[in-house]
Protein backbone atom coordinates (compact mmCIF):
# COMPACT_ATOMS: atom_id res chain seq x y z
CA UNK A 1 0.00 0.00 0.00
CA UNK A 2 1.61 3.50 -0.76
CA UNK A 3 0.63 6.63 0.89
CA UNK A 4 1.42 9.93 0.16
CA UNK A 5 2.05 12.88 2.26
CA UNK A 6 2.10 16.61 1.89
CA UNK A 7 2.75 17.62 5.58
CA UNK A 8 6.36 16.10 7.09
CA UNK A 9 4.83 16.65 10.41
CA UNK A 10 1.98 14.16 10.11
CA UNK A 11 4.53 11.67 7.50
CA UNK A 12 6.75 11.41 10.72
CA UNK A 13 3.22 11.16 13.45
CA UNK A 14 1.93 8.15 11.41
CA UNK A 15 5.23 6.64 11.34
CA UNK A 16 5.18 6.87 14.99
CA UNK A 17 1.84 5.74 15.58
CA UNK A 18 1.49 2.61 13.04
CA UNK A 19 4.80 1.46 14.25
CA UNK A 20 2.91 1.20 17.58
CA UNK A 21 0.05 0.27 15.88
CA UNK A 22 1.85 -2.68 14.56
CA UNK A 23 3.92 -3.71 17.96
CA UNK A 24 0.57 -4.29 19.74
CA UNK A 25 -0.46 -0.84 21.58
CA UNK A 26 -4.37 -1.20 21.81
CA UNK A 27 -4.86 2.50 24.37
CA UNK A 28 -3.59 5.85 23.80
CA UNK A 29 -4.46 8.71 26.12
CA UNK A 30 -4.55 12.13 24.41
CA UNK A 31 -4.26 15.46 26.39
CA UNK A 32 -5.37 18.55 24.33
CA UNK A 33 -3.27 21.47 23.04
CA UNK A 34 -1.63 22.76 20.33
CA UNK A 35 2.22 21.31 19.74
CA UNK A 36 1.05 18.12 19.97
CA UNK A 37 -1.57 18.30 17.15
CA UNK A 38 0.01 16.08 14.36
CA UNK A 39 0.15 13.20 16.99
CA UNK A 40 -3.29 13.89 17.88
CA UNK A 41 -4.37 13.54 14.61
CA UNK A 42 -1.83 10.66 13.79
CA UNK A 43 -3.58 8.74 16.46
CA UNK A 44 -7.09 9.93 15.65
CA UNK A 45 -6.53 8.32 12.44
CA UNK A 46 -5.88 5.22 13.95
CA UNK A 47 -9.10 4.14 15.47
CA UNK A 48 -10.76 1.62 16.20
CA UNK A 49 -7.35 -0.06 15.99
CA UNK A 50 -5.96 1.65 18.54
CA UNK A 51 -8.80 3.39 21.04
CA UNK A 52 -8.14 6.94 21.80
CA UNK A 53 -9.22 8.40 25.14
CA UNK A 54 -9.08 12.37 25.39
CA UNK A 55 -8.71 13.41 29.10
CA UNK A 56 -8.66 16.70 30.09
CA UNK A 57 -6.22 17.18 33.02
CA UNK A 58 -2.82 15.44 32.58
CA UNK A 59 -2.06 14.52 36.09
CA UNK A 60 -5.83 12.24 36.18
CA UNK A 61 -4.55 11.68 32.66
CA UNK A 62 -1.26 9.95 33.71
CA UNK A 63 -2.99 7.71 36.58
CA UNK A 64 -5.88 6.42 34.08
CA UNK A 65 -3.06 5.45 31.81
CA UNK A 66 -1.20 3.61 34.81
CA UNK A 67 -4.57 1.96 35.42
CA UNK A 68 -5.11 0.83 32.06
CA UNK A 69 -2.01 -0.50 31.30
CA UNK A 70 -2.90 -2.17 35.31
CA UNK A 71 -5.85 -4.05 33.89
CA UNK A 72 -4.88 -5.24 30.41
CA UNK A 73 -1.14 -5.93 31.21
CA UNK A 74 0.02 -4.03 28.31
CA UNK A 75 2.14 -0.66 27.80
CA UNK A 76 -0.50 2.50 27.33
CA UNK A 77 0.38 5.50 25.19
CA UNK A 78 0.16 9.12 26.66
CA UNK A 79 0.52 12.58 24.61
CA UNK A 80 0.57 16.13 25.89
CA UNK A 81 1.59 19.86 24.41
CA UNK A 82 4.66 21.26 25.34
CA UNK A 83 5.34 22.93 28.54
CA UNK A 84 4.16 22.54 31.93
CA UNK A 85 1.67 19.84 30.53
CA UNK A 86 4.02 17.14 30.88
CA UNK A 87 5.32 18.00 34.24
CA UNK A 88 2.08 16.78 35.42
CA UNK A 89 2.62 13.17 34.11
CA UNK A 90 5.51 13.27 37.06
CA UNK A 91 3.33 11.39 39.59
CA UNK A 92 2.57 9.08 37.39
CA UNK A 93 5.76 8.17 35.76
CA UNK A 94 7.75 7.53 39.21
CA UNK A 95 4.50 4.99 39.86
CA UNK A 96 5.29 2.97 36.99
CA UNK A 97 8.73 2.80 37.82
CA UNK A 98 7.88 2.10 41.58
CA UNK A 99 5.63 -0.90 40.53
CA UNK A 100 6.76 -1.81 37.30
CA UNK A 101 4.27 -1.05 35.27
CA UNK A 102 4.64 0.20 31.31
CA UNK A 103 3.88 4.12 29.83
CA UNK A 104 5.26 5.37 26.85
CA UNK A 105 5.20 8.93 27.38
CA UNK A 106 5.31 11.33 24.69
CA UNK A 107 5.64 14.85 25.17
CA UNK A 108 5.54 17.43 21.95
CA UNK A 109 7.64 19.97 22.11
CA UNK A 110 8.91 22.71 20.47
CA UNK A 111 12.37 22.79 17.90
CA UNK A 112 15.55 23.23 19.24
CA UNK A 113 15.73 27.14 18.01
CA UNK A 114 12.65 28.31 19.86
CA UNK A 115 14.37 27.46 23.02
CA UNK A 116 15.79 29.32 25.55
CA UNK A 117 14.59 32.29 23.97
CA UNK A 118 11.32 33.11 25.83
CA UNK A 119 9.04 31.48 23.46
CA UNK A 120 5.73 30.61 25.31
CA UNK A 121 4.69 27.51 26.64
CA UNK A 122 8.63 26.40 26.20
CA UNK A 123 10.45 24.57 28.95
CA UNK A 124 13.12 22.24 29.35
CA UNK A 125 12.01 18.90 28.74
CA UNK A 126 14.89 17.01 27.65
CA UNK A 127 15.19 14.16 30.81
CA UNK A 128 12.11 16.18 32.05
CA UNK A 129 11.22 12.78 34.79
CA UNK A 130 15.07 13.01 35.52
CA UNK A 131 16.14 9.05 36.46
CA UNK A 132 12.18 7.90 36.37
CA UNK A 133 12.13 6.34 33.02
CA UNK A 134 13.75 3.11 32.45
CA UNK A 135 15.06 5.08 29.17
CA UNK A 136 14.22 8.58 27.45
CA UNK A 137 15.68 10.15 24.46
CA UNK A 138 14.62 13.30 22.39
CA UNK A 139 13.36 12.31 18.69
CA UNK A 140 15.30 14.48 15.88
CA UNK A 141 12.99 17.03 14.05
CA UNK A 142 11.03 15.33 11.59
CA UNK A 143 12.64 14.75 8.21
CA UNK A 144 10.92 13.44 4.25
CA UNK A 145 14.08 11.31 4.59
CA UNK A 146 14.04 7.24 4.22
CA UNK A 147 16.86 6.77 6.42
CA UNK A 148 15.17 9.25 9.12
CA UNK A 149 12.23 7.49 8.77
CA UNK A 150 14.14 4.44 9.35
CA UNK A 151 15.56 5.94 12.49
CA UNK A 152 12.23 7.29 13.57
CA UNK A 153 10.89 3.40 12.88
CA UNK A 154 13.92 2.30 15.19
CA UNK A 155 13.26 4.32 18.39
CA UNK A 156 9.69 3.50 18.79
CA UNK A 157 10.64 -0.04 18.43
CA UNK A 158 13.11 0.31 21.12
CA UNK A 159 11.04 2.68 23.34
CA UNK A 160 8.17 0.24 23.02
CA UNK A 161 10.75 -2.46 23.95
CA UNK A 162 12.34 -0.91 27.21
CA UNK A 163 8.93 0.38 28.93
CA UNK A 164 8.72 -3.11 29.36
CA UNK A 165 11.72 -5.21 29.48
CA UNK A 166 13.66 -6.27 31.58
CA UNK A 167 11.09 -4.23 33.50
CA UNK A 168 7.54 -2.74 33.16
CA UNK A 169 8.25 1.07 33.41
CA UNK A 170 8.04 4.84 32.00
CA UNK A 171 10.05 5.18 28.48
CA UNK A 172 9.62 9.14 27.89
CA UNK A 173 10.21 10.07 24.07
CA UNK A 174 10.44 14.29 23.93
CA UNK A 175 8.95 15.34 20.23
CA UNK A 176 9.58 18.32 18.70
CA UNK A 177 7.71 19.74 15.94
CA UNK A 178 8.21 22.83 13.61
CA UNK A 179 5.08 24.52 11.91
CA UNK A 180 2.76 23.85 11.02
CA UNK A 181 1.33 21.25 13.22
CA UNK A 182 -2.21 21.19 11.44
CA UNK A 183 -2.64 18.51 8.23
CA UNK A 184 -1.89 21.24 5.80
CA UNK A 185 0.32 21.51 2.70
CA UNK A 186 3.75 22.42 3.49
CA UNK A 187 5.27 21.72 -0.04
CA UNK A 188 6.12 17.76 1.10
CA UNK A 189 5.75 15.49 -1.37
CA UNK A 190 6.21 11.96 -0.29
CA UNK A 191 5.40 9.17 -1.18
CA UNK A 192 5.80 5.40 1.44
CA UNK A 193 5.74 2.03 0.42
CA UNK A 194 3.87 0.97 3.90
CA UNK A 195 3.84 -2.78 3.52
CA UNK A 196 7.63 -2.55 2.46
CA UNK A 197 8.70 0.01 5.17
CA UNK A 198 6.92 -1.94 8.18
CA UNK A 199 7.46 -5.59 7.09
CA UNK A 200 8.76 -7.74 9.91
CA UNK A 201 7.66 -5.64 12.96
CA UNK A 202 5.27 -8.09 14.99
CA UNK A 203 4.28 -7.60 18.87
CA UNK A 204 6.99 -7.81 21.41
CA UNK A 205 6.15 -11.03 23.74
CA UNK A 206 8.71 -12.65 26.56
CA UNK A 207 9.28 -16.30 27.15
CA UNK A 208 9.26 -18.54 30.52
CA UNK A 209 11.80 -20.43 31.61
CA UNK A 210 12.00 -23.59 33.91
CA UNK A 211 14.29 -22.81 36.75
CA UNK A 212 14.72 -26.03 39.31
CA UNK A 213 13.83 -25.61 43.09
CA UNK A 214 17.16 -25.28 44.62
CA UNK A 215 18.02 -28.16 46.75
CA UNK A 216 18.44 -25.70 50.35
CA UNK A 217 14.61 -25.21 50.08
CA UNK A 218 13.81 -29.48 49.82
CA UNK A 219 16.23 -29.76 53.11
CA UNK A 220 14.40 -27.26 54.79
CA UNK A 221 11.99 -28.47 57.24
CA UNK A 222 11.43 -25.04 58.89
CA UNK A 223 10.40 -22.55 55.98
CA UNK A 224 7.87 -20.27 55.37
CA UNK A 225 6.74 -18.65 51.99
CA UNK A 226 5.73 -14.33 52.25
CA UNK A 227 3.67 -13.61 48.96
CA UNK A 228 3.68 -10.27 48.99
CA UNK A 229 2.24 -7.21 47.47
CA UNK A 230 1.42 -8.56 43.79
CA UNK A 231 -0.88 -7.35 40.48
CA UNK A 232 0.38 -10.56 38.19
CA UNK A 233 -1.07 -10.42 34.81
CA UNK A 234 -2.43 -13.92 35.20
CA UNK A 235 -3.12 -14.20 38.89
CA UNK A 236 -4.44 -17.83 38.88
CA UNK A 237 -1.76 -19.10 36.73
CA UNK A 238 0.38 -16.74 39.53
CA UNK A 239 -2.12 -18.15 42.57
CA UNK A 240 -0.89 -22.48 41.23
CA UNK A 241 2.79 -21.46 41.09
CA UNK A 242 2.70 -20.47 44.48
CA UNK A 243 0.63 -23.37 45.94
CA UNK A 244 2.60 -25.65 43.99
CA UNK A 245 5.57 -24.26 46.00
CA UNK A 246 3.95 -24.43 49.06
CA UNK A 247 2.53 -28.30 48.94
CA UNK A 248 5.81 -29.08 47.18
CA UNK A 249 7.94 -27.64 50.31
CA UNK A 250 5.38 -28.46 53.17
CA UNK A 251 5.82 -24.06 53.73
CA UNK A 252 2.87 -22.12 55.18
CA UNK A 253 2.00 -18.89 52.77
CA UNK A 254 2.16 -15.47 54.30
CA UNK A 255 -0.01 -13.96 52.10
CA UNK A 256 -0.44 -10.16 52.08
CA UNK A 257 -3.84 -8.56 51.69
CA UNK A 258 -2.72 -6.82 48.61
CA UNK A 259 -2.05 -10.15 47.05
CA UNK A 260 -4.26 -12.23 45.17
CA UNK A 261 -3.14 -15.28 46.83
CA UNK A 262 -6.01 -14.72 49.75
CA UNK A 263 -8.50 -14.72 46.86
CA UNK A 264 -7.73 -18.29 45.61
CA UNK A 265 -8.26 -20.44 48.97
CA UNK A 266 -9.18 -23.27 47.43
CA UNK A 267 -5.94 -24.05 46.17
CA UNK A 268 -3.40 -22.67 48.61
CA UNK A 269 -4.49 -25.01 51.43
CA UNK A 270 -1.62 -24.15 53.61
CA UNK A 271 -3.00 -20.22 53.12
CA UNK A 272 -2.06 -18.22 56.77
CA UNK A 273 -3.96 -14.58 56.67
CA UNK A 274 -3.52 -13.22 60.03
CA UNK A 275 0.63 -13.50 60.10
CA UNK A 276 0.59 -9.46 61.29
CA UNK A 277 -1.38 -10.53 64.41
CA UNK A 278 0.06 -14.07 65.22
CA UNK A 279 3.57 -11.67 65.54
CA UNK A 280 2.22 -9.50 67.61
CA UNK A 281 2.46 -12.57 70.34
CA UNK A 282 6.02 -12.23 71.15
CA UNK A 283 5.81 -15.70 72.56
CA UNK A 284 3.99 -17.13 69.40
CA UNK A 285 6.45 -15.20 67.30
CA UNK A 286 9.71 -16.54 69.03
CA UNK A 287 8.33 -20.14 68.70
CA UNK A 288 7.32 -20.05 64.95
CA UNK A 289 11.00 -18.80 64.03
CA UNK A 290 11.72 -19.90 60.28
CA UNK A 291 14.93 -20.97 58.94
CA UNK A 292 14.58 -19.98 55.41
CA UNK A 293 12.20 -17.51 53.57
CA UNK A 294 10.84 -17.32 50.49
CA UNK A 295 9.66 -14.10 49.10
CA UNK A 296 8.10 -13.95 46.33
CA UNK A 297 7.50 -10.30 44.98
CA UNK A 298 8.17 -7.16 46.98
CA UNK A 299 7.67 -7.44 51.26
CA UNK A 300 4.35 -7.00 52.39
CA UNK A 301 2.96 -3.54 54.18
CA UNK A 302 3.20 -5.58 57.73
CA UNK A 303 5.45 -3.67 60.35
CA UNK A 304 5.48 -6.57 62.45
CA UNK A 305 6.36 -9.26 59.72
CA UNK A 306 9.60 -6.56 59.29
CA UNK A 307 10.38 -6.44 62.58
CA UNK A 308 10.39 -10.47 62.87
CA UNK A 309 12.13 -11.13 60.27
CA UNK A 310 14.83 -8.00 60.96
CA UNK A 311 15.51 -9.88 64.79
CA UNK A 312 15.22 -13.68 63.77
CA UNK A 313 17.82 -13.27 60.55
CA UNK A 314 16.38 -16.21 58.71
CA UNK A 315 18.38 -16.51 55.20
CA UNK A 316 16.15 -15.86 52.46
CA UNK A 317 15.29 -16.28 48.63
CA UNK A 318 13.67 -13.45 47.36
CA UNK A 319 11.34 -14.61 43.84
CA UNK A 320 11.56 -11.36 41.55
CA UNK A 321 12.14 -10.94 37.79
CA UNK A 322 12.98 -7.05 38.78
CA UNK A 323 16.75 -6.01 38.37
CA UNK A 324 15.92 -3.24 41.61
CA UNK A 325 17.66 -4.08 45.05
CA UNK A 326 14.22 -5.18 46.89
CA UNK A 327 16.19 -6.68 49.99
CA UNK A 328 14.72 -3.32 52.20
CA UNK A 329 15.57 -5.16 55.15
CA UNK A 330 19.57 -5.86 54.08
CA UNK A 331 19.35 -9.65 55.04
CA UNK A 332 21.19 -12.68 54.23
CA UNK A 333 19.26 -12.41 50.60
CA UNK A 334 19.94 -14.62 47.58
CA UNK A 335 17.93 -12.85 44.88
CA UNK A 336 16.53 -14.53 42.37
CA UNK A 337 15.89 -12.95 39.34
CA UNK A 338 13.40 -14.94 37.62
CA UNK A 339 9.24 -15.04 37.73
CA UNK A 340 7.48 -17.59 40.34
CA UNK A 341 5.91 -18.40 37.42
CA UNK A 342 9.49 -19.84 35.79
CA UNK A 343 9.87 -22.20 38.82
CA UNK A 344 10.15 -25.77 37.08
CA UNK A 345 7.00 -27.76 37.73
CA UNK A 346 7.24 -32.18 37.44
CA UNK A 347 4.38 -33.54 38.88
CA UNK A 348 6.25 -36.56 38.77
CA UNK A 349 9.27 -35.53 41.56
CA UNK A 350 9.76 -37.08 44.31
CA UNK A 351 10.28 -35.07 47.24
CA UNK A 352 10.78 -37.38 50.72
CA UNK A 353 8.31 -36.10 52.45
CA UNK A 354 9.20 -35.28 56.49
CA UNK A 355 7.82 -37.56 59.22
CA UNK A 356 5.50 -34.96 60.53
CA UNK A 357 5.46 -31.32 59.35
CA UNK A 358 4.85 -29.86 63.19
CA UNK A 359 6.46 -26.36 62.01
CA UNK A 360 3.65 -26.32 59.27
CA UNK A 361 0.84 -27.74 61.32
CA UNK A 362 1.46 -25.25 64.20
CA UNK A 363 1.21 -22.04 61.67
CA UNK A 364 -1.89 -23.22 60.84
CA UNK A 365 -3.47 -24.22 63.74
CA UNK A 366 -2.80 -20.80 65.02
CA UNK A 367 -4.09 -19.15 62.01
CA UNK A 368 -7.44 -21.41 62.48
CA UNK A 369 -7.68 -19.69 65.63
CA UNK A 370 -7.22 -15.97 65.01
CA UNK A 371 -9.15 -16.12 61.95
CA UNK A 372 -12.09 -17.78 64.12
CA UNK A 373 -11.52 -14.63 66.66
CA UNK A 374 -11.32 -11.70 63.79
CA UNK A 375 -14.41 -12.89 62.08
CA UNK A 376 -16.03 -13.61 65.51
CA UNK A 377 -15.34 -10.35 66.65
CA UNK A 378 -15.93 -8.20 63.83
CA UNK A 379 -19.03 -10.31 62.39
CA UNK A 380 -21.06 -8.75 65.65
CA UNK A 381 -20.25 -5.09 65.01
CA UNK A 382 -23.08 -2.96 64.17
CA UNK A 383 -22.04 0.24 64.40
CA UNK A 384 -20.51 1.75 60.59
CA UNK A 385 -16.15 1.23 61.64
CA UNK A 386 -13.46 1.67 59.20
CA UNK A 387 -11.98 -2.26 60.00
CA UNK A 388 -15.36 -3.85 59.04
CA UNK A 389 -15.38 -2.50 55.49
CA UNK A 390 -12.72 -4.70 54.49
CA UNK A 391 -13.33 -7.76 56.19
CA UNK A 392 -16.92 -7.16 54.50
CA UNK A 393 -15.93 -6.24 50.76
CA UNK A 394 -13.71 -9.84 50.76
CA UNK A 395 -16.82 -11.97 51.41
CA UNK A 396 -19.95 -10.23 49.20
CA UNK A 397 -18.45 -9.09 46.42
CA UNK A 398 -19.07 -10.58 42.65
CA UNK A 399 -16.27 -13.56 41.51
CA UNK A 400 -13.69 -12.03 39.63
CA UNK A 401 -14.22 -8.28 40.64
CA UNK A 402 -11.09 -5.88 40.17
CA UNK A 403 -10.99 -3.61 43.15
CA UNK A 404 -8.05 -0.43 43.92
CA UNK A 405 -7.43 -0.13 46.57
CA UNK A 406 -6.37 3.12 47.85
CA UNK A 407 -3.36 3.91 50.28
CA UNK A 408 -2.91 4.57 53.70
CA UNK A 409 -5.53 3.47 56.15
CA UNK A 410 -7.50 1.33 53.29
CA UNK A 411 -4.14 -0.84 52.20
CA UNK A 412 -3.30 -1.62 55.93
CA UNK A 413 -6.64 -2.71 56.92
CA UNK A 414 -6.96 -5.03 53.88
CA UNK A 415 -4.00 -6.58 55.59
CA UNK A 416 -5.05 -6.67 59.02
CA UNK A 417 -8.61 -8.51 57.95
CA UNK A 418 -9.36 -9.55 54.25
CA UNK A 419 -10.83 -12.62 54.79
CA UNK A 420 -9.54 -15.47 52.54
CA UNK A 421 -11.90 -16.22 49.98
CA UNK A 422 -12.44 -18.50 46.81
CA UNK A 423 -14.16 -15.32 44.56
CA UNK A 424 -10.55 -14.85 42.10
CA UNK A 425 -11.22 -11.00 43.30
CA UNK A 426 -8.42 -9.15 41.40
CA UNK A 427 -6.91 -6.64 43.54
CA UNK A 428 -4.96 -3.28 42.03
CA UNK A 429 -2.99 -0.29 43.94
CA UNK A 430 -0.35 1.99 43.50
CA UNK A 431 2.37 1.06 46.64
CA UNK A 432 5.46 1.48 44.22
CA UNK A 433 5.69 5.21 45.77
CA UNK A 434 2.79 4.85 47.85
CA UNK A 435 0.83 8.30 47.31
CA UNK A 436 -2.66 9.31 47.16
CA UNK A 437 -2.23 11.17 44.07
CA UNK A 438 -4.40 9.89 41.43
CA UNK A 439 -5.83 7.14 43.23
CA UNK A 440 -9.35 7.94 41.40
CA UNK A 441 -8.18 7.93 38.29
CA UNK A 442 -5.88 5.15 38.39
CA UNK A 443 -9.36 3.29 39.63
CA UNK A 444 -11.01 4.14 36.56
CA UNK A 445 -8.65 3.18 34.02
CA UNK A 446 -8.34 0.08 35.81
CA UNK A 447 -12.24 -0.36 35.61
CA UNK A 448 -12.44 1.32 31.76
CA UNK A 449 -13.98 -1.60 29.55
CA UNK A 450 -13.55 -4.25 32.08
CA UNK A 451 -16.10 -6.13 34.92
CA UNK A 452 -17.85 -3.69 36.91
CA UNK A 453 -15.35 -2.69 39.60
CA UNK A 454 -14.99 -1.05 43.20
CA UNK A 455 -12.74 1.17 44.61
CA UNK A 456 -12.22 1.33 48.80
CA UNK A 457 -10.74 4.82 49.54
CA UNK A 458 -10.91 7.50 52.78
CA UNK A 459 -12.03 10.87 52.06
CA UNK A 460 -8.37 12.89 51.57
CA UNK A 461 -7.52 10.50 48.50
CA UNK A 462 -10.35 10.80 47.25
CA UNK A 463 -10.21 14.56 47.49
CA UNK A 464 -7.17 14.75 46.14
CA UNK A 465 -8.20 13.66 42.43
CA UNK A 466 -11.42 14.35 41.91
CA UNK A 467 -10.71 15.85 39.07
CA UNK A 468 -10.72 12.27 37.12
CA UNK A 469 -14.67 12.72 37.69
CA UNK A 470 -14.44 14.93 34.60
CA UNK A 471 -13.15 11.11 32.24
CA UNK A 472 -17.36 10.50 33.78
CA UNK A 473 -18.57 11.20 30.11
CA UNK A 474 -15.79 9.19 28.02
CA UNK A 475 -15.57 6.06 30.70
CA UNK A 476 -17.20 3.12 29.79
CA UNK A 477 -18.20 0.48 32.04
CA UNK A 478 -18.79 0.93 35.74
CA UNK A 479 -17.08 1.67 38.66
CA UNK A 480 -18.63 1.56 42.56
CA UNK A 481 -16.24 3.62 45.33
CA UNK A 482 -16.63 2.86 48.85
CA UNK A 483 -15.77 6.06 50.64
CA UNK A 484 -14.78 5.42 54.33
CA UNK A 485 -15.00 9.50 55.17
CA UNK A 486 -13.47 9.83 58.77
CA UNK A 487 -13.09 13.56 57.94
CA UNK A 488 -9.61 13.26 58.23
CA UNK A 489 -5.96 11.72 57.98
CA UNK A 490 -7.06 8.32 59.65
CA UNK A 491 -3.42 6.71 59.45
CA UNK A 492 -2.31 9.69 61.32
CA UNK A 493 -4.35 8.72 64.39
CA UNK A 494 -2.19 5.62 64.71
CA UNK A 495 1.01 7.47 65.21
CA UNK A 496 2.34 9.20 67.72
CA UNK A 497 2.05 12.69 66.83
CA UNK A 498 -1.89 12.25 67.30
CA UNK A 499 -1.50 12.82 71.43
CA UNK A 500 0.12 16.35 70.34
CA UNK A 501 -2.72 18.04 69.66
CA UNK A 502 -2.12 21.24 68.55
CA UNK A 503 -0.67 20.79 66.03
CA UNK A 504 -2.29 17.67 64.92
CA UNK A 505 -5.53 18.50 63.56
CA UNK A 506 -5.09 21.13 61.77
CA UNK A 507 -1.65 19.83 60.43
CA UNK A 508 -1.81 15.83 60.45
CA UNK A 509 -5.55 15.00 60.65
CA UNK A 510 -6.22 18.07 58.26
CA UNK A 511 -10.17 17.75 57.94
CA UNK A 512 -11.62 18.94 55.34
CA UNK A 513 -15.34 18.96 56.07
CA UNK A 514 -16.65 18.30 52.73
CA UNK A 515 -20.15 17.32 51.86
CA UNK A 516 -19.98 14.70 49.27
CA UNK A 517 -23.54 14.49 47.96
CA UNK A 518 -22.85 18.14 47.00
CA UNK A 519 -19.60 17.26 45.31
CA UNK A 520 -20.95 13.92 43.59
CA UNK A 521 -23.67 16.32 42.32
CA UNK A 522 -21.37 18.93 40.60
CA UNK A 523 -19.52 16.23 38.43
CA UNK A 524 -22.96 14.31 37.73
CA UNK A 525 -21.96 11.17 39.93
CA UNK A 526 -24.23 8.91 41.48
CA UNK A 527 -24.31 9.11 45.33
CA UNK A 528 -25.29 6.99 48.35
CA UNK A 529 -24.65 7.19 52.17
CA UNK A 530 -24.55 3.70 53.49
CA UNK A 531 -26.52 3.58 56.77
CA UNK A 532 -26.11 -0.06 57.63
CA UNK A 533 -23.54 -3.22 56.76
CA UNK A 534 -27.03 -4.53 55.80
CA UNK A 535 -27.29 -1.39 53.34
CA UNK A 536 -23.77 -2.01 52.01
CA UNK A 537 -23.98 -6.01 50.93
CA UNK A 538 -26.90 -4.99 49.16
CA UNK A 539 -25.23 -2.45 47.21
CA UNK A 540 -22.14 -4.77 46.50
CA UNK A 541 -23.37 -8.47 45.60
CA UNK A 542 -25.13 -6.91 42.13
CA UNK A 543 -23.00 -4.05 40.75
CA UNK A 544 -24.60 -1.95 38.19
CA UNK A 545 -23.19 -2.14 34.53
CA UNK A 546 -22.25 1.23 33.56
CA UNK A 547 -21.45 4.98 35.08
CA UNK A 548 -20.01 6.21 38.78
CA UNK A 549 -21.03 5.19 42.18
CA UNK A 550 -19.89 6.64 45.50
CA UNK A 551 -21.09 4.94 48.47
CA UNK A 552 -20.42 7.37 51.98
CA UNK A 553 -19.91 5.78 54.73
CA UNK A 554 -19.25 8.15 57.69
CA UNK A 555 -16.64 6.79 60.45
CA UNK A 556 -15.37 8.26 63.52
CA UNK A 557 -11.48 8.51 62.86
CA UNK A 558 -10.53 8.37 66.80
CA UNK A 559 -12.77 5.64 68.03
CA UNK A 560 -11.77 3.64 65.08
CA UNK A 561 -8.02 4.05 65.71
CA UNK A 562 -8.58 3.06 68.90
CA UNK A 563 -10.61 0.02 68.64
CA UNK A 564 -7.64 -1.28 66.38
CA UNK A 565 -4.78 -0.26 68.60
CA UNK A 566 -6.90 -2.27 71.07
CA UNK A 567 -8.07 -5.38 69.66
CA UNK A 568 -4.98 -6.18 67.25
CA UNK A 569 -3.12 -6.72 70.44
CA UNK A 570 -6.07 -8.80 72.23
CA UNK A 571 -6.14 -11.16 68.95
CA UNK A 572 -2.51 -11.56 69.42
CA UNK A 573 -3.10 -12.26 73.36
CA UNK A 574 -5.75 -14.69 73.00
CA UNK A 575 -2.91 -16.97 71.24
CA UNK A 576 -1.11 -17.17 74.72
CA UNK A 577 -4.49 -18.33 76.92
Amino acid sequence: MQLTFNNINQLWSYVLAETLKRLGLSCAIICPGSRSTPLTVAFAKQSPDIEIVSILDERSAGFFALGRAKATGKPVVLVCTSGTAGANFYPAVIEAKESRVSLLILTTDRPAELRECHSGQTIDQVKLYGNYPNWQNELAIPSADMGMLSYLRQMVIHAWERCQFPNGGAVHLNVPFRDPLSPIADGTDFNLDCEEFFDGIIPTQSHFANYPLPKEWELCNRGIIIAGVAQPKEPEEYCRAIAYLAQTLHWPVLAEGLSPVRNYTAINPYLISSYDIILRNQQIAQELTPKMVIQIGEMPTSKELRNWLIATKPYCWLVDKSIKNLDSLHGKTTHLRISIEEMERRDNRKIEKRSVDEYLERWCDIENQVRTKIDANIGNIDELIECKAAWLISQILPPGTPIFISNSMPVRDVEFFWKPNNLKIRPYFNRGANGIEGTLSTALGIAYYQQSSVMLTGDLALLHDTNGFLIRNKFIGHLTIVLINNNGGGIFEMLPIAKFDPPFEEFFATPQDIDFAKLCATYNVQYELISSWENLTARLRLLPKHGIRVLEIKTNRKSDAKWRMENLNKFAEYLAT
